[in-house]
């Protein structure tokens, strides 16, 4: 059986946040936030820029420690046990962060040995990975010699080679082309039907809505809504038609930006 699935059957929760509170000096950057990612879901994590979502995401990865709360993987605290948690996580940043200096090869052969992996299977599923993303041609160059979408095809399989159970991705489609997009799309509904779970971080709203089973919308460090996308609907009853209307309500900033578009519409435009 997939270890994956195996593994994951234990728990129905991948993730479990419980009030989670991180303050820097007087400014609450997360502010008693509460939230769980289930097995085989995909979590969208939506929020205004400062709203405390890269807080979140360290305090999961156990980069932070907490003032209040407790953050749990697998029945793992991130602080106490960083290597085990880490072991079930695949993460993916905004900006890819990978060693310049090695060749695409380097960089799957030094993950697998730092993540003690089969190295012909992880060899394989790498190749696999290239293939199916249209980037074997670039197998043995060198990783900063790479365009910013090519390095993170490179970051997202890097992500994957380990079967994590939690994927965290961070705006993961961010300088790919359409088809890239697409199959990566694929790539995580694999990951979700294998049984492990994913936790997406995305600014924007067509991704979440397509993709999200549920979705979280923090703003100030306060988690404001909660659900599904017709949940929302519901609880912002019913102003917006999509989500980026609804998270726009839910977040306070509808009634500002209509105003801004009403101040850039009285311009006078000299055209002379």
């Amino acid at each position: 059986m997939n270890n994956l699935i195996e593994s994951s059957n234990t728990f129905d929760k991948i993730v479990e946040i419980i009030n989670l509170k991180k303050y820097y000096r007087n400014v609450r950057a997360v502010d008693g936030i509460s939230f769980s990612i289930k097995r085989g879901e995909i979590y969208g994590l939506l929020g205004p820029n400062g709203a405390g979502k890269s807080t979140t995401i360290k305090s999961i990865l156990g980069m932070l420690k907490l003032e209040e709360g407790s953050v749990n993987i697998l029945g793992l605290d991130p602080i106490h046990n960083p290597e085990k948690v880490k072991e079930q996580i695949g993460y993916v940043s905004e900006e890819p962060l990978l060693y310049g200096s090695l060749t695409v090869r380097e960089t799957f052969n030094f993950i697998a040995s730092i993540r003690k992996l089969d190295p012909r299977r992880a060899s394989y599923n790498a190749r696999e990975y290239l293939t199916s993303l249209e980037a074997i041609q670039y197998y043995d160059n060198i990783i900063e010699t790479l365009s910013r979408g090519n390095k993170q095809k490179i970051q997202i399989i890097s992500a994957l080679l380990h079967e994590p159970k939690l994927l965290v991705l961070d705006e993961p489609l961010s300088g790919l082309d359409a088809r890239t997009s697409h199959m990566i799309k694929e790539i995580m509904q694999i990951h979700i039907q294998k049984g492990g779970s994913i936790l997406l971080s995305t600014h924007i709203m067509e991704q979440a809505q397509n993709l999200c089973t549920r979705i979280g919308i923090i703003a100030k460090g306060k988690m404001v809504a909660e659900g599904t996308f017709e949940e929302l609907q519901t609880i912002a009853s019913k102003t917006g038609s999509n989500l980026e209307e609804i998270f726009l309500h839910l977040t306070d900033q509808n009634i500002n930006t209509q105003q801004i578009v009403e101040n850039l519409k009285r311009l006078t435009i000299n055209t002379d």
